[in-house]
């Protein structure tokens, strides 16, 4: 392991990054009315305006985690700050639909290169007994940005402007571009050979089941175009990625992804736990904005507001929760969590009706609070513990391509949930109108529609007890001192890495 003398401020200029790629995964669906507006197109095209930033944000992930091994850690997340910086200028001053979505493609390039970076340089620098707290701000991070996203383009939205989503990054990415630059130390770099069959396979076939998933809706999960198919993409990305597994297995050079990795119990109970995190956390959110805005006549900012007690309670409680993982079995922490957010959301969904008090909802977003800090830390730090210098990107890449693609799902699957739901719970006809309204519902509908909003929100509830159910099979975490010794390293005598420039 290699350690610096004060790991702690590198840590907070890497989260500033990390935060601000975070928040453009969120903030756009806010935006959307505006930018259709402003842009002169129509939802078809304007959904493409997020959906083009995650699919360039999660596909390269595991390419741009072992790209930080072979070049630096710091040099790879430099250069991603800068490509996503100035991506952000040139989303603001796009002038039509076309040039905004392929500005969000470069965008999402460079949140790609920056992600696996933030938590390789974790492993890194922190000792496996230490590294609890930072995780803990790291998983924080996570999980307040998906929720100040909508708080924040909600304001910049009212007062400045669309354009205003992506400007503000500008001076944030040049103030995080100064911190990492002096802060982050420069981390001895590993010699790999590039894998090139396995970045064409793991790309093009996360590329189509990511589409697929991401998309599928959108076609109504029929055909796209001519003789190409939702399902026909998803099934050759499934098809691809197997391929992928198959070449990680029988290459005799040095494979993208070493499958080693998975035999580290801990590592794989991890990726799937994140997975079920990634999935909840994105799903839960379409539902209730929408009880909060067609039911109960919020605003978008009014709506996101809701979620402060959650936000509150989690970057709170992050830092205790990260020093009580280096001291008590992930595992129960973990567990806990994640069975504290499924009682969370089920308690909201058990509140959506048309006249309940709207305050009761701040209860269960405070629980929610506290069961997700007690969720991100844990997970994090068990994949984590027992990585050496050498795999730090490749399995930082892996974790946080895991954590994207349950987003995606997430994503999908309450989209189609939620068109069930209505389809059932509705008059007929009205099920279409009610999910594109815009304003408050007529108060006729409020019945069938805040059903269908509790009936999804179920789904989300139960896909954490999954992650619960992985959670309690954590073995339990090893002493530092084999740690150190299964990687060459006196134990308290990591080797030092070069000091920031």
């Amino acid at each position: 392991m290699e350690t610096v003398a004060k790991p702690w401020p590198a840590l907070w200029a890497l989260v500033l990054g990390f935060f601000m790629i975070l928040v453009d995964s969120t903030i756009v669906s806010v935006a959307n009315p505006k930018i259709m507006d402003g842009l002169n197109t129509d939802i078809n095209s304007v959904i493409w305006v997020t959906s083009a930033y995650l699919l360039a944000y999660a596909v390269p992930l595991l390419v741009t985690g072992r790209l930080g091994d072979k070049y630096g850690p710091k040099n790879l997340y430099l250069i991603g700050l800068t490509v996503f910086t100035l991506a952000s200028l040139w989303c603001g001053l796009s002038g039509d639909i076309g040039t905004l979505i392929l500005a969000r493609v470069v965008q999402g390039l460079g949140a790609a290169m920056m992600t696996p970076q933030t938590m390789a340089v974790i492993t890194r620098i922190f000792a496996p007994d230490k590294r609890g707290p930072a995780m803990g701000l790291w998983g924080a991070t996570a999980g307040v940005a998906m929720l100040v996203g909508p708080i924040l383009g909600g304001v910049l939205v009212d007062g400045l402007g669309w354009e205003w989503i992506f400007f503000v990054n500008v001076p944030v990415g040049v103030v995080a571009f100064v911190l990492a630059w002096r802060l982050v130390p420069t981390l001895k770099t590993h010699d790999h050979k590039f894998d090139l069959p396995g970045v064409a396979l793991s790309s093009v076939g996360l590329f189509l089941l990511v589409f697929g998933i991401q998309e599928g809706a959108t076609y109504d999960w029929g055909t796209i175009k001519g003789p190409l198919s939702v399902w026909g993409m998803i099934i050759a990305g499934i098809v691809l990625l197997i391929g992928f597994v198959w070449w990680q297995a029988v290459n005799k050079g040095e494979p993208l992804v070493p499958l080693h990795l998975f035999k580290v119990r801990n590592f794989s109970l991890a990726n799937i736990a994140i997975t079920t995190m990634g999935f909840s956390v994105t799903a839960m959110s379409l539902p209730l904005f929408f009880y909060y805005q067609l039911v109960r006549g919020m605003t978008p900012t009014q709506s996101a507001l809701m979620m402060v007690p959650m936000a509150l309670f989690s970057g709170v409680l992050a830092p205790f929760v990260g020093k009580l993982v280096d001291i008590v079995n992930p595992r129960y922490v973990a567990c806990t969590g994640f069975i504290l957010m499924s009682v969370s959301l089920g308690w909201t969904a058990l509140l959506m009706s048309p006249d309940t008090p709207i305050w009761l909802f701040l209860l269960p977003s405070g629980l929610l609070g506290i069961a997700s800090s007690g969720i991100w830390a844990p997970l994090s730090t068990t994949a984590t513990r027992n990585l050496g210098p050498r795999e730090a990107g490749a399995g930082a890449g892996v974790y946080n391509t895991t954590r994207q693609i349950g987003s995606v799902l997430g994503s999908a699957a309450i989209a189609a949930l939620i068109s069930a739901r209505l389809a059932v719970e509705m008059p007929a006809g009205a099920a279409g109108g009610a999910a594109g309204a815009s304003g408050p519902l007529p108060e006729a509908l409020h019945a069938g529609f805040q059903t269908a909003m509790s009936q999804s929100t179920l789904l989300p509830a139960a896909a954490v007890l999954l992650g619960a159910a992985v959670a309690i099979f954590f073995a339990k975490p090893r002493e530092v001192s084999a740690i150190y010794a299964e990687f060459g390293e006196p134990e308290g005598k990591p080797e030092s890495a070069t000091r920031p420039r």
